[in-house]
C-alpha cells in the first residue's frame, strides 16, 4: 500500500473534520469520504486512483473542505474550498457558491488550480422514499493547461433502508478538445449502527473502454 493511501486513511479514520453541493455542513460537524477506483486495462494490467473528500462546518453559513485525487500514473490534484449559501428557494431548492484554490500536478511538476462553483440542490419524496438531487456548474482554471467548464449531477435516496441507489454524472468541456464525461451508478450500504456508510459502484469514463470498480467509505462526525 502506498504512503499516499496510508496518509489518506489516517486523515479519514482519525479525528478529522452526505451533504455537499448546495447543502452546508452544520457547525462543528464534518464528513469525509475515501474512494479507491480500480481499472483493468486492455493489456491485462490494473490501474488505480485514490480520492479524498472532506468538509467541516466552520460556521453556520460557512463550510470548508478538501478535495484531492491521485492517479497511479503520477498525476492528481488537491483543492481547498469554502462554501457559502446564496439563496433558499423553498420548495424549489437552494443555491450555494463554492470557491477553491489548490494545485494540479504531473509527476514532480505542479501548477496552481482555481475553481468557482454554483450549486443547486433539492430534496424530494417518492413512493420509494426520500432523496436528493444536486447540480453543480463550475469553472476550473489550471494555469498550465486550460479553463474547464464542468457540469455535474448527483441523485440518490436517503431512506431508512439499509441499501439505497445513487447516480453521479460528471462532465467537462474545453474548447478544441473532446468532451469528457464519467458515470458512476452506486449503492449506499449502511450498517445497523455507527457513523460509516459503504459505497460500492461502477465507473465508466469517456477516455476508457473498460469499466472501473469504485469503493468508498463515508464517515460523519
Amino acid at each position: 500500500m502506498s504512503r499516499l493511501l496510508l496518509l489518506l486513511l489516517a486523515i479519514l479514520l482519525g479525528p478529522a473534520p452526505v451533504n455537499a453541493g448546495a447543502w452546508l455542513r452544520q457547525k462543528d460537524s464534518s464528513f469525509s469520504a475515501l474512494s479507491v477506483t480500480g481499472y483493468r486495462e486492455t493489456n491485462g494490467s490494473a490501474q488505480f486512483k485514490y480520492a479524498l473528500y472532506s468538509e467541516w462546518g466552520l460556521r453556520e453559513k460557512l463550510t470548508i473542505g478538501l478535495d484531492a485525487e491521485e492517479h497511479q500514473l503520477g498525476y492528481g490534484h488537491a483543492l481547498l474550498f469554502a462554501r457559502l449559501p446564496v439563496a433558499d428557494l423553498g420548495v424549489a431548492g437552494r443555491l450555494a457558491a463554492e470557491f477553491g484554490i489548490g494545485a494540479h500536478h504531473q509527476q514532480l511538476q505542479a501548477w496552481a488550480l482555481y475553481k468557482a462553483t454554483l450549486s443547486w440542490g433539492k430534496g424530494f419524496q417518492t413512493g420509494y422514499g426520500g432523496g436528493w438531487l444536486a447540480v453543480d456548474a463550475a469553472l476550473e482554471y489550471r494555469t498550465h493547461n486550460a479553463l474547464f467548464r464542468k457540469l455535474d449531477l448527483t441523485a440518490g435516496f436517503s431512506s431508512q433502508r439499509r441499501i439505497d441507489p445513487m447516480l453521479q454524472i460528471e462532465t467537462a468541456y474545453v474548447p478544441g478538445r473532446p468532451f469528457y464525461w464519467s458515470a458512476r451508478p452506486s449503492v449506499l450500504i449502511r450498517p445497523d449502527t455507527g457513523p460509516n456508510t459503504w459505497v460500492l459502484g461502477l465507473e465508466r469514463t469517456a477516455d476508457r473502454r473498460s469499466i472501473g470498480v469504485r469503493f468508498s467509505l463515508w464517515r460523519e462526525f
